[in-house]
């Protein structure tokens, strides 16, 4: 498994917007619960311009491998930000919310415009429980329904837009350099620097707000925001000029804390247990995010050494090995959670992936069919079934398998992946160009999945149904592009 990089963003993603968070004045009594909603935002951004503009920075993403392909990981994070969404009473209508796992070892967190929400690898790691997991994404939630970006964006009055996009660009693609963010919000075009900064605090305060209602509402401690800042906080000094990314785009000072504190203690004290996915997704992202497969493997058996006898341990230490082939201990490893835990789905996942490392293959797929018959809407269970299936030389039955269970999927993109391949391994040319496709397209590339169109129309054994079928993509796919867009497109072809 390739290590992460701590990534920055490119130049290119200038042309979108990230919300960056700023220290936070107390708020008095007639501030509190009093969103700025209405049409003013929708005057500078409209919900439509907010969409295409995060869809802008997550194809970016995707481009430059800033986005973790992980099923298992983007799934339960998705989880958590339904659940935080269902249980908000002032958005009862919430935007499309997308999640994603960032490939970046710090910690932190940002929102997108248009409700598209990415978490660092390091934020999951760093998390003592689920409720400050859930706090920061409750918080994140927050700037997206309260429409901050097109807020913040219209009371600077900056006459070019995406001037303002460029500079809250610049922001996150600086977040661990003071002097970036600085000179990017110094940067002329009109843009006041403390006007800003005072907007930002007052937004801040607001998703604080709003977030920890969330919280208590979906069942978590609504200590949780304040606990995993507070947290950090205390670390600060620990770092010196190397603070926390977090710490940067989210600075918890006292006032910011002690605020969020009192608030959390009006819904008096909690007391929730974790999921069993947050400690197993913790410890997944974990081996994710190490530099490399045996310094997760050294990382768990020290802590089982240690004594931390728990799942999360013995199933990060199973993947850890199983990323190196160490197959028999790594089904050793996993042995005491598959005990005590024998339905749950990401042990079995990782159970059938030993198993079909080990060339065990028809005891992988059995596990494999359980699982989904066990959880028939559990779309990394899906995935996995389908890509195992495409392995194990069975490429009709995994398209059928992926097909049949593509309404319940969480992430289109990879079950688009998943028939290209099937297709390609069942000699089906056609098919695999339009699955390719429909892939590059869910991922922002437009011009990469009309060029896999035009491809697939080049083949010479292509039947009369398949031309129709890729013809009708395409123009559908095209008539999603703007005019000047598409114009630009053009001249570059």
């Amino acid at each position: 498994m390739e290590p992460f990089r701590v990534f920055m963003l490119r130049p290119a993603l200038v042309t979108a917007a990230v919300f960056a968070l700023t220290a936070l004045p107390a708020l008095s009594q007639k501030d509190i619960d009093l969103p700025q909603l209405g049409s003013p935002a929708d005057l500078t951004l409209s919900p439509a311009q907010e969409m295409k503009l995060g869809a802008e920075v997550v194809a970016e993403m995707y481009q430059y491998d800033y986005i973790v392909d992980d099923p298992e990981v983007t799934d339960y994070l998705t989880n958590i930000g339904w659940k935080l969404a269902a249980a908000d009473s002032v958005n009862p209508m919430p935007p499309q919310f997308n999640f994603y796992l960032i490939a970046d070892n710090r910690i932190n967190a940002f929102a997108l415009p248009g409700g598209y929400i990415g978490f660092n690898a390091g934020t999951i790691v760093a998390a003592s429980n689920e409720s400050e997991l859930a706090g920061v994404m409750a918080h994140e939630e927050s700037h997206v329904t309260q429409r901050h970006i097109a807020r913040a964006a219209g009371d600077t009055q900056v006459a070019d837009i995406a001037t303002w996009i460029g500079v809250l660009a610049a922001i996150i693609a600086g977040s661990a350099n003071p002097n970036v963010i600085l000179g990017a919000l110094s940067v002329g075009q009109g843009i006041n620097y403390q006007r800003q900064v005072s907007y930002t605090r007052g937004n801040e305060m607001e998703a604080d707000r709003f977030g920890i209602r969330k919280l208590a509402a979906a069942g978590y401690d609504p200590m949780g925001m304040a606990s995993f800042f507070g947290k950090l906080a205390q670390q600060t000094r620990l770092y010196g000029n190397r603070l926390p990314e977090i710490l940067l785009t989210h600075p918890a000072d006292t006032t910011r804390i002690a605020e969020a504190t009192e608030r959390a203690a009006q819904y008096g004290p909690r007391t929730v247990k974790d999921s069993i996915e947050f400690g197993l997704m913790r410890a997944r992202t974990r081996v994710l995010e190490t530099d490399s497969p045996n310094e997760a493997q050294g990382y768990f058996a020290g802590e089982l050494n240690a004594g931390k006898d728990t799942p999360e341990n013995h199933y990060g230490y199973a993947l850890a090995l199983a990323n190196i082939e160490q197959n028999e201990q790594a089904l050793a490893a996993l042995k005491p959670v598959l005990e005590e835990y024998p339905k749950q789905p990401n042990v079995l996942l990782l159970q059938g992936q030993i198993l079909m490392q080990m060339g065990k293959v028809q005891d992988a797929l059995a596990i494999y069919a359980r699982n989904l018959t066990n959880y028939p809407r559990y779309a990394p269970g899906v995935l996995k079934y389908g890509e195992a299936l495409i392995n194990a030389g069975k490429p009709d039955q995994a398209r059928q398998v992926l097909l049949s269970s593509s309404p319940n999927l969480g992430s289109r993109a990879d079950s688009y992946r998943l028939l290209a391949a099937a297709a390609r391994a069942s000699g089906n040319t056609a098919e695999a160009q339009y699955q390719t496709a429909n892939y590059l397209f869910e991922r922002g590339d437009l011009r990469g999945a009309v060029e896999q169109i035009n491809a697939g129309l080049r083949v010479a054994s292509i039947s009369n149904d398949d031309r129709a079928r890729l013809l009708a993509r395409r123009k559908q796919m095209i008539d999603t592009i703007p005019k000047d867009e598409l114009r630009a497109l053009q001249k570059q072809g």
